[in-house]
């Protein structure tokens, strides 16, 4: 019976997009996407009892926040520096901008395959609890409607995955080719010959003074708000 064969792919879609790759880690290489394992082939199950609630329990206090660490000046003469590519693409304003944008791209691609999942698990239930008073043509019909919802959300989940991870690396590269001329300008300006990603270097220890993670943010969040001449915007 074809019945056995159908999938109800929620789990499908919780596989889809649950954090996309970090715009930082253009600095470094980019990673590829993560392979896909396929949908596990299940039977349809019977509904489940709805989960009890457990009762509530004090919330442990919280720890006070550890105060921050006053900021350093930059030692005199010093010819390297570093920076935390993973917090200029967290804290400045590109940077939340370029998440918001993957961001609702996945809640829109959720959305669309939550409906169709829906529908799936409406007809799966159907068969379940009709399947004996149908007669031999609708049954067929709806097994036969039933298998192809599957594959047609199977192939929308894969292209929703797809998808955003075509975004997310269009907008590293982006990133990539925004930043790097923000880290240039802030060597320049303070004579470096050289400024390491923290993230990549290997890094155990360095006089916090040569943190360049603030003013890189600084000078980005400036250029960025800056208004693009005409060529510029067209890009």
């Amino acid at each position: 019976m074809k019945a056995c064969h159908s999938i109800c792919l929620a789990v499908a879609i919780s596989l889809m997009l649950t954090a996309g790759p970090s715009l930082a880690q253009t600095a470094a290489q980019q990673t590829p996407p993560p392979v896909q394992k396929p949908p596990v082939q299940t039977p349809p199950a019977q509904t489940p009892p709805p989960a009890q609630t457990p009762p509530a329990q004090a919330k442990p206090a919280m720890p006070a926040p550890a105060p921050a660490l006053a900021p350093r000046p930059f030692p005199e003469g010093a010819k390297i520096a570093f920076v935390n590519i993973q917090a200029v693409a967290s804290n400045s304003a590109q940077g939340k901008a370029y998440s918001s944008r993957i961001q609702e791209l996945q809640q829109k691609k959720n959305t669309e395959l939550a409906e169709k999942n829906k529908a799936l698990q409406a007809a799966q239930q159907k068969l379940q609890t009709q399947s004996g008073v149908m007669n031999d043509d609708a049954r067929a019909l709806l097994e036969k409607d039933i298998d192809r919802m599957t594959r047609e959300l199977q192939f929308l989940t894969q292209n929703a995955q797809a998808e955003v991870q075509e975004l997310q690396q269009e907008l590293q590269q982006e990133f990539q080719k925004q930043i790097e001329p923000v880290i240039e300008k802030v060597a320049a300006v303070k004579g470096l010959q050289m400024v390491l990603s923290v993230a990549d270097s290997g890094l155990v220890w360095a006089d916090r003074g040569l943190d360049l993670t603030a003013e890189i943010i600084k000078e980005f969040d400036t250029l960025a708000s800056k208004p693009k001449a005409p060529e510029q915007a067209k890009q």
